[in-house]
């Protein structure tokens, strides 16, 4: 017999054995893994060292096992699975081809066979398996391990599915069921819970990277003492509405005047929209893979928002200072966002920061990668007097002032700006350039911008490009 000769040739890259059923873990581990790699094959009923041992098998046991492989996989496996006779003993062979679209999951994770063995897929090869095979395979649509319906709370879906039908027009009843409410808003996969199902509604943390840790430095740089700190914990709407009272009440107010009006206003010295933009984007398109956490991070001089993963690969640093697609790397999260409005499907939220940036009358943000983390700064201008004291004339600041609104000066744009000659406006900018306070980009006469530093590079670029 052909298994037998099979079983005698003992484990194998594509032959694994199992005592029992009740080594259903395991099984289900050799199943993602064959599913991964390559055909294999399940043989239950026989020893590691071949000796052939047989099951008990019920009327339902083929069937359990069927369902239970189906329920734990993801994508769905269906095996082959026969019963065979050996020695007057029954044993299961369970037959698993290799599957087209990679990888596949058990239980939440994924696992590919390395000789006799099965090994856990890393995060990284996980992204590139599922580049190969052409399939994407998101975290925030692959069914929760551990999560049921208990765990959603019935009144944060209910605000949910108010705010949907308010803001976009949702029509779903409220009163609905929550299996049914989930089922409609495609946050259940077989009849189980998402990821994002969970992000979204459920009563307690469940997630030990879903947190944003803010702190309040006491000066410039990342060191103790905090002058405040706070993790936060909660659904995705906790973690950005409460991340973002701590972000207000730790930014100072300017008293400013208001042209035709009598009364002075407050006003935050930076664009709270801008920095809910950062703060919404980092939550919704982090890497939930990452054990690290959000963070906002408040300096006296700076306010940084630091998000867990890169941009994915279709989008550039430089491309969000421009129009560009909106690709989230969390696209069933992102849905739920956007019936509440708290994302839009249309990839100008860098562009917003920027413009509000500007019409705040501070830097533009920098968008930049630091040590496998996205990152968004907002920087306060240096004020007059610190300009002063630094030997600026007022044509030197009131340039300062142009290249925060506008990004860039030219020579030429100087010259208009301060009705000077082209001389005097040569001898002021290279000034500016040697006190490190301005970059000078661009080729040629006609193509040299000067910018603040931190931009000098994606300058450089755009004007190479013609842009």
């Amino acid at each position: 017999m052909l298994l037998k000769k099979l079983i005698d040739g003992g484990e194998s890259q594509c032959l694994e054995f199992k005592e029992s059923l009740g080594l259903l873990n395991e099984i289900g581990e050799t199943i993602s893994a064959f599913s991964n790699s390559n055909d294999g094959f399940v043989i239950i009923g026989v020893s590691d060292n071949r000796k052939i041992l047989g099951v008990d098998i019920g009327n339902n046991s083929l069937e359990e096992l069927a369902n239970y492989i189906k329920r734990n996989t993801d994508p769905q496996i269906f095996p082959c699975i026969n019963t065979i006779d050996i020695d007057e003993r029954d044993i299961i062979k369970v037959e698993i081809k290799e599957n087209p679209e990679k990888p596949v999951f058990f239980k939440n994770h994924a696992y590919k066979r390395v000789g006799t063995t099965n090994l856990r897929i890393s995060s990284s090869e996980i992204r590139k398996l599922a580049k190969e095979s052409g399939a994407k395979n998101y975290w925030d649509e692959r069914i929760s391990e551990e999560g049921n319906l208990d765990f959603i709370d019935r009144e944060k879906l209910r605000w949910f599915l108010e705010e949907s039908r308010k803001q976009r027009g949702l029509n779903l009843p409220v009163d609905s069921p929550i299996k049914e409410s989930l089922m409609k808003l495609k946050l259940l996969k077989n009849g189980e819970l998402t990821n994002a199902a969970l992000l979204l509604f459920y009563k307690e943390s469940f997630f030990l990277q879903s947190e944003v840790k803010c702190i309040r430095f006491s000066g410039n740089e990342p060191v103790k003492p905090y002058i405040d700190f706070q993790t936060i914990e909660g659904t995705v709407f906790d973690l950005i509405d409460r991340a973002m009272d701590f972000v207000l009440r730790n930014i100072g107010k300017s008293i400013r005047l208001v042209p035709g009006k009598v009364q002075r206003e407050e006003k935050y010295q930076y664009p709270s929209d801008a920095i809910r933009e950062a703060v919404v984007n980092a939550i919704a398109h982090r890497d939930y893979e990452s054990p690290s956490k959000v963070q906002v991070r408040i300096f006296d001089n700076r306010l940084e928002v630091w998000n867990p993963g890169k941009l994915p690969d279709e989008i550039t640093i430089e491309d969000l200072r421009r129009e560009h697609i909106s690709v989230p790397r969390n696209p069933l999260l992102f849905k739920q966002l956007l019936w509440v409005k708290y994302v839009e499907d249309v990839g100008g939220g860098t562009l917003d920061m920027i413009n509000q940036c500007r019409e705040w009358g501070i830097p533009e943000p920098l968008f930049e990668h630091i040590s496998g983390a996205f990152v968004v700064t907002f920087r306060l201008p240096h004020n007059p007097e610190e300009l002063e004291k630094m030997g600026l004339n007022e044509r030197q600041i009131q340039a300062m002032n142009y290249i925060i609104e506008k990004g860039s000066i030219s020579n030429k744009e100087y010259v208009s700006l301060n009705i000077i000659s082209r001389k005097t406006a040569t001898t002021d900018l290279k000034q500016l350039v040697m006190k490190g306070l301005l970059t000078r980009v661009g080729d040629g006469k006609r193509n040299i911008l000067y910018v603040l530093p931190d931009y000098a590079k994606i300058t450089q670029k755009n004007t190479q490009n013609g842009s």
